[in-house]
């Protein structure tokens, strides 16, 4: 099977422009690619996590990537998919983001030796001279085209600004920037960036001409996958800090039953012959498959020790265990009290079991909230600071739990 042939077969490719062109270069590690990774927050989330795995993918077959930091496209932000305009970043906001995705992406990316490259496309956006822009640019974009694009439709009721409507052009420069100084001939993409796409591989064949070579792929769940970094209790970060390995291995562990296969194609790197003998499991045989698409999935992210610790605590716990020393934990401190004690809706969106204490509220009145085992039905429960020092385990659901310890 051909690297595209597998690509395909794991549900990663929806659309493609050229795709002779793009079978010969990307399976013969020929090509030289970009996903673009806005900096809108300090960590990179699960919703990034297929286009890293494909980046990975790709390298490991000896095309080269390149990750394009969005310190440019982040002073306007990318409407797709938003309903409302995106909160503005200062540069140094932006700056600090973008190192954080630099040191996460170096997980998953081999950036020595030219192997691949981070570039941020600050580097051109920042330093364009808005006239020329205007004529250089510009007149290779119909306004009636780019209205029709679903990320600006979205957005037309309840009003696009004249800020926003830039983004698709930002966006098709960084490929005519990338193109002419890396020779970057693929961009891959969510499906909600196509549009978008099709803008920058326009823009080099209307400039370079039309036998430049200029390619795009989407993701075919990659739009789907921003919405999976949000769960209940808030997003999934990759940041250990931010999302806890156990956590991270909590969200996969608790996928939907119909999920779980299309999970293991898309994200891990088990062979494909292995995930298909998991198509006829059920019971508990599916909930083992959710177990591995856990395992892998945060062994990749965290070590494979995190992932070992993780797979032992949640084994204890569902097991009938109600302890463990790698459970995750909260630290609360002595200004967390309030006259020597916490309340229990202060507890869960303190230690991050829920986000607001609205959701905290609504937890504890479906009766979905445990401390040491017993069920807590009223909203006005409290904890001294003693019983805190010894510790209580907070639970919300059936399988979120949190350790809470004063230090």
């Amino acid at each position: 099977m051909t690297l595209f042939d597998e690509l395909k077969a794991r549900g990663l490719i929806a659309q493609v422009t050229d795709e002779e062109e793009i079978k010969e270069l990307i399976n013969n590690g020929k090509a030289t690619f970009y996903i673009g990774f806005d900096p809108t927050a300090d960590s990179l989330h699960v919703g990034h996590f297929m286009a890293l795995c494909m980046m990975k993918r790709l390298q490991m077959a000896g095309n080269r990537p390149i990750a394009l930091l969005g310190g440019g496209t982040g002073m306007i932000g990318d409407p797709s998919g938003r309903t409302d305009m995106r909160k503005m970043l200062t540069v140094e906001q932006i700056q600090h983001n973008c190192d954080r995705f630099k040191e996460q992406m170096s997980k998953f990316i081999d950036f020595s030796d030219g192997k691949a490259l981070m570039v941020n496309n600050a580097d051109w956006l920042m330093d364009l001279k808005y006239i020329e822009m205007l004529r250089e640019v510009g007149a290779c974009f119909s306004v009636n085209r780019m209205l029709t694009a679903e990320c600006y439709k979205q957005r037309m009721e309840n009003g696009l600004s004249f800020l926003e409507f830039n983004y698709m052009i930002m966006q098709s420069y960084d490929f005519y920037e990338l193109f002419r100084k890396y020779g970057c001939q693929i961009q891959f993409g969510g499906d909600d960036q196509w549009s978008n796409m099709l803008g920058g591989t326009e823009l080099i064949r209307r400039k370079l001409g039309k036998d430049a070579y200029a390619m795009t792929i989407t993701l075919l769940l990659n739009s789907e996958g921003k919405k999976m970094g949000k769960t209940q209790s808030g997003a999934v970060w990759l940041d250990p800090e931010k999302t806890s390995p156990y956590d991270f291995y909590q969200y996969w562990r608790n996928v939907d039953d119909a999920d779980v296969l299309k999970c293991l194609r898309m994200l891990t790197f088990l062979p494909l012959s292995e995930i298909e003998q998991m198509e006829t499991w059920e019971g508990s045989q599916l909930n083992r498959a959710k177990e591995i698409l856990a395992f892998e999935l945060t062994k990749l992210v965290h070590s494979e020790a995190e992932a070992a610790k993780a797979q032992e605590t949640a084994r204890a716990l569902f097991g009938g265990g109600s302890n463990s020393d790698n459970m995750p934990t909260w630290e609360a401190a002595a200004e967390d009290l309030a006259d020597g004690r916490i309340d229990i809706l202060s507890v869960l969106v303190k230690s991050g079991l829920c986000p607001s204490k609205s959701e905290a509220r609504r937890a504890v009145q479906q009766g979905g909230v445990e401390v040491d085992g017993a069920k807590i039905s009223e909203f006005t429960a409290s904890f001294d600071g003693e019983t805190l020092k010894n510790g209580i385990v907070v639970r919300r659901g059936k399988k979120n739990y949190r350790k809470a310890v004063l230090k």
